[in-house]
């Protein structure tokens, strides 16, 4: 009777330090400072939200993990991953050959085209000639800096930016004359009052410079957290969270290759 007693209260102890250690469990996920509309920003409280925001929250939820936000500037998350200040970066990071190299990442989540914006007066193709002579605006440190710079930076000026609401000033205002960014983050903002002005001049063809879509990036090497993200994200597909989430604030079904 002791023996079984001592068992039971043995196994008792295990099971409530396992608990203990799944509910305390930390995934620190970084977050750029800049926002992102409708993929990340701050609502009138001062709490993230968005498409990213809540998906965090939703993966979190399925890993039964805490999941505080270190937010920092956009170039710096990488290396803030790299010096263990942070965890995981889910924060529309596209997967290239170039950040594979440092970080690896997790199946895409979402994949989205480059749409070029200008003056609608503006008559110009986005072609390396057709845009010769002209200013180039493009947010730093992202696969449309490295697209412009490469195609375009010969002969035009590529102007790099922290973030799109900087980009778009600049637009209106005359000191560049057009943009590249993410179709999915700039449509929407072409529909209000202050961009009437400004209209689509053309989705960029696909090239490998864009990446293979947007993933989740752990620490070189860090397999079990990838695929546990993995297996979270298929989950969320799979039971319709992902697309509930997803119909807040995209038309397009945005999981698949556009």
């Amino acid at each position: 009777m002791k023996n079984s007693l001592l068992a039971f209260l043995q196994a008792a102890l295990l099971a409530s330090a396992a608990s203990a250690a799944v509910a305390q469990e930390k995934i620190v996920f970084g977050i750029a400072l800049e926002p992102y509309p409708p993929f990340s920003f701050k609502s009138g409280k001062g709490e993230w939200s968005g498409f990213e925001p809540e998906l965090i929250r939703a993966v979190c939820e399925r890993l039964q993990a805490q999941c505080p936000l270190n937010e920092m500037a956009w170039d710096g998350l990488i290396p803030a991953l790299k010096a263990q200040q942070v965890d995981v970066v889910l924060n529309s990071l596209s997967i290239t050959p170039e950040r594979r190299q440092v970080v690896d990442f997790s199946e895409p989540y979402f994949f989205t085209p480059a749409l070029w914006v200008a003056d609608s007066s503006l008559d110009v193709q986005p072609t390396p000639e057709g845009l010769k002579g002209l200013i180039i605006g493009v947010q730093g440190s992202t696969t449309h800096s490295a697209y412009a710079k490469q195609y375009f930076g010969k002969d035009s000026i590529v102007r790099y930016y922290n973030d799109q609401d900087d980009i778009l000033a600049d637009l209106r205002s005359g000191r560049i004359d057009i943009m590249l960014a993410d179709q999915l983050a700039v449509e929407p903002l072409l529909d209000l009052p202050d961009n009437s002005m400004l209209a689509s001049k053309g989705v960029a063809p696909h090239d490998p410079l864009f990446g293979e879509g947007v993933g989740a990036a752990v620490r070189k090497g860090n397999d079990a957290l990838r695929e546990r993200l993995n297996q979270a994200l298929q989950a969320l597909r799979d039971d319709g969270t992902y697309d509930a989430i997803r119909g807040r604030y995209f038309k397009a079904d945005i999981s698949a290759r556009q």
